[in-house]
């Protein structure tokens, strides 16, 4: 069992783990195809290609439309479509899961160093923190273009123990997806699954983490009960 006794940071993912953020990404992705004519996509199709960056989402998201492999060059035209369109509806449609804000001001009023770890480009994730009023509660914010690597590569987590001169055993990483599992695994870190984010269709359990949530207030009561 984990000994989260020693844990003294945790490391965040965003969408799907603090903010369900895919009603506008949905939105984005649809005005995307929208304006290169092509069929539209579900906001269910969206849940399930979401968790990778924008690149990867939009990657899935041409290859669905067009119904074939999409190329370097198509992708590179694509994507500053794309990225207007999200700029347009980046708080739009997006909210904050239940408990989010009460845990997360209870776990730093506790003393944890908090940061956000999110292959969400930087330039998206700073505002949408400030649009929930999150951005206070954290010490550091990583997108997935903030370092060379992103999830599931541990770089960002390994780059959180050099920031905070830690042990891996002291940090904590909590998530939605097999992305978030992977890394945390990487960097030797705990890692705990939330059920009802973005995972491919797939049972957060299935990739073994630490402990499974299916309430992010479970989080508070684990790490403040100790």
């Amino acid at each position: 069992m984990t000994d989260f006794q020693k844990i003294t940071a945790i490391a965040f993912d965003l969408d799907g783990t603090l903010i369900d953020s895919v009603p506008d990404l949905a939105a984005a992705t649809n005005a995307t195809l929208a304006e290169l004519g092509l069929p539209l996509a579900t906001e269910l199709q969206v849940r399930s290609w979401v968790g990778n960056g924008a690149k990867v989402l939009m990657t899935r998201a041409l290859t669905y439309a067009l119904g074939q492999t999409v190329s370097e060059q198509q992708l590179l035209q694509t994507m500053p479509i794309f990225m207007h369109h999200y700029g347009l509806n980046l708080e739009k449609h997006s909210n904050l899961y239940p408990k989010v804000l009460t845990t997360l001001k209870a776990l730093k009023n506790a003393g944890y160093h908090l940061a956000i770890v999110t292959n969400k480009p930087y330039e998206f994730t700073i505002p949408l923190l400030k649009a929930f009023e999150l951005t206070e509660l954290f010490d550091y914010v990583l997108g997935g273009d903030s370092l060379a690597k992103m999830k599931p590569d541990p770089m960002p987590l390994m780059h959180l123990i050099r920031q905070w001169d830690i042990q891996p055993e002291q940090l904590l990483m909590v998530g939605d997806s097999k992305n978030d599992i992977l890394a945390a695994k990487s960097a030797n870190v705990a890692v705990i699954g939330l059920t009802y984010g973005y995972n491919y269709g797939e049972p957060i359990s299935a990739s073994n983490p630490n402990l499974v949530c299916d309430d992010f207030g479970q989080i508070g009561q684990c790490l403040l009960s100790k």
